[in-house]
């Protein structure tokens, strides 16, 4: 029987790269995103196993179920999911912030990994086997400066996470947590709303994380033996310290 692996927000970043590194291992990949292009893209580029891709927004907790509740029989055997859709909308004080932000981040970062993760749970359920990956943040660590609701979000990760382990220990499905520091994606330019100077200067003046790095991570999470689960690991760049502490040669 093929193993199966999900990946949200798989059309760039981290989800990219990490569903390109999961079919080199063999996995058969269904990879899920907002954008048509760029799936269709990632499906031509993934050559050694099959490819299902679901457009789909994670915020949409109709489609998601359908899009799901629709898999092919031979596609229900998802092994791995991982939760790594997700943003961060602008960066301002409490008191100035943006309350379609607000939504944005709530919506996706939180509501969007549960609404995934509750549409794919019963096919993990009913074999009693799978494997979690949910994409946190240091954010869901430590709260820094203008990051209030996009922090307040990754925290719930944080602790859905916890919560999934201990719910679902009994039906023998691990759960991990991925919490990157500083990564060099599409992020940062999300967050400044396309502002692509602002959005290199965060990078600029030291080596950033890649998002290979991230899937080089979750791939050997989920080729360790079954009797082990990586539970939870925060991963920085070797220039980060902290959420604000950080050693730019500038």
């Amino acid at each position: 029987m093929a193993r199966i692996a999900l990946v949200t927000g798989a059309t760039s970043g981290i989800g990219r790269a990490t569903a390109l590194a999961l079919a080199r291992l063999g996995f058969h990949i269904i990879a899920t995103g907002r954008r048509t292009d760029r799936l269709q893209e990632l499906q031509q580029e993934i050559t050694e196993v099959p490819v299902l891709t679901l457009q789909f927004d994670v915020r949409d907790r109709a489609t998601v179920n359908e899009a799901i509740g629709s898999l092919p029989d031979d596609w229900k055997n998802v092994e791995v999911l991982v939760n790594n859709a997700g943003n961060a909308h602008g960066l301002a004080p409490v008191q100035h912030g943006d309350l379609d932000d607000w939504d944005a981040m709530l919506d996706i970062n939180v509501k969007g990994l549960l609404y995934v993760t509750h549409a794919v749970l019963p096919l993990m359920i009913a074999r009693k086997q799978g494997h979690i990956i949910n994409i946190g943040s240091i954010a869901g660590k430590e709260v820094y400066a203008n990051g209030n609701v996009y922090c307040a979000s990754k925290f719930a990760v944080d602790a859905i996470s916890k919560g999934m382990r201990i719910d679902l220990v009994q039906e023998g499905i691990k759960v991990s947590e991925v919490n990157p520091g500083l990564v060099e994606t599409e992020f940062s330019e999300v967050r400044f709303k396309g502002d692509k100077e602002r959005a290199a200067g965060v990078y600029q003046g030291y080596e950033p994380l890649r998002a290979e790095d991230i899937a080089d991570l979750i791939t050997f999470m989920v080729t360790r033996p079954a009797h082990v689960n990586i539970a939870e690991v925060l991963i920085l760049p070797t220039a980060q310290a902290s959420a604000t502490v950080l050693n730019k040669q500038l």
